[in-house]
């Protein structure tokens, strides 16, 4: 790929961010700019930003770089109206470290707050998925948080949200899983669970 100009560093980045997020979350979805290449920017499966193999300490500059993050296909890119660079998530690319309950079984509503700062009501737009690590045979949670980004739910959230669970006929199958704003989230067939 011939290049005509650098690739943008943090710093540039950091400052086109800002400049994108003052009024909320950026459209990154209808932003389109040419792919400048890969930055050495990390996202660990605990949440933790790294740059240049550094985890990055300021949260504030954390939050920022996740509002322009966006992906394609496998592929995870921080962009701005006019430049997108590569970068790399080792899982999903949020961590989901809390939730807050309102209401009680069918019609209880959770709501997920993520590290950085993200919220989002487990609903039809925002739905759990539940996938066993093949590494440890230990179902890993999922939410979407939005625009095709995940978090993955940290394991102490999940053992809170697995004491709401309870058993429904779904899909002609009974599985043990939660309610959360009017529709059942299946977590793991009733007859798995010993």
């Amino acid at each position: 790929m011939t290049r005509s100009a650098p690739l943008p560093d943090a710093d540039a980045l950091a400052t086109a961010a800002r400049a994108a997020t003052r009024k909320g979350l950026p459209p990154v979805h209808l932003w389109n700019p040419d792919f400048c290449g890969d930055i050495d920017m990390r996202i660990a499966r605990d949440g933790t930003w790294f740059y240049l193999g550094t985890p990055i300490g300021r949260p504030a500059l954390v939050k920022l770089f996740s509002q322009i993050l966006k992906r394609e296909g496998d592929d995870y890119f921080l962009v701005t109206p006019v430049e997108k660079v590569g970068i790399k998530v080792e899982d999903a690319p949020f961590l989901a470290t809390d939730f807050e309950v309102a209401g009680e079984g069918e019609s209880q509503t959770v709501t997920f707050t993520t590290k950085t700062e993200d919220v989002a009501r487990l609903d039809q737009d925002h739905p759990l998925q539940v996938k066993i690590d093949p590494e440890s045979d230990e179902p890993a949670p999922y939410l979407l948080v939005r625009a095709n980004l995940w978090a993955l739910i940290d394991r102490k959230s999940f053992l809170r949200l697995v004491d709401l669970c309870r058993h429904h006929l779904h899909e002609g199958t009974m599985w043990f899983g939660i309610w959360s704003a009017g529709q059942f989230f299946p977590v793991i067939p009733s007859s798995d669970l010993s």
